[in-house]
């Protein structure tokens, strides 16, 4: 009557690029200030180079050892601050697009199929496409007023 399928494990993956250790420090203590002013949670600061993809494990892990092959770390530079409504992109900075940030971002989007990456590092959750480079982020659910109040901080300390 009835057909068994087996069902298959998927969970959500992002890939995320790691700043220098100098970078992260002076990112952390921002965010340490971002968030006893304005709270969220705290996590490490990122580059997302590609966004959350539904997968298996084992896809996952494939896909990313497939993406690193050839990849080196690039250089990348603060363009401006910005704000968003999308929940995990209320108060971000955006990164340059040079050649070295769009290419390795393509590079690993096409390993894994995905379509419209956006990079950044991630500073707190803070309310807050095609190709938008980031280096912060803040997450929480905000008031447009509050998301201007929190780029104009991120712009005095940045």
């Amino acid at each position: 009557m009835g057909t068994s399928e087996a069902v298959v494990k998927k969970d959500v993956y992002s890939v995320w690029a790691l700043p220098p250790e100098d970078v992260t420090a002076r990112v952390k203590k921002l965010m340490e200030g971002l968030r006893s002013e304005f709270g969220g949670p705290q996590f490490e600061p990122h580059v997302t180079v590609v966004g959350a993809i539904s997968l298996t494990a084992d896809d996952a892990l494939a896909k990313f050892r497939s993406a690193c092959d050839g990849l080196k770390a690039y250089n990348a530079t603060v363009d401006r601050v910005a704000t968003g409504t999308f929940f995990y992109q209320c108060v971000f900075l955006l990164l340059h697009p040079t050649s070295e940030v769009v290419e390795a971002s393509a590079h690993c989007t096409d390993h894994f199929g995905y379509k419209n990456s956006t990079q950044m590092i991630r500073i707190m959750e803070y309310g807050v496409t095609k190709h938008k480079d980031n280096i912060l982020s803040c997450y929480k659910r905000s008031t447009e007023r509050g998301r201007k109040k929190t780029r104009n901080t991120v712009v005095q300390v940045c």
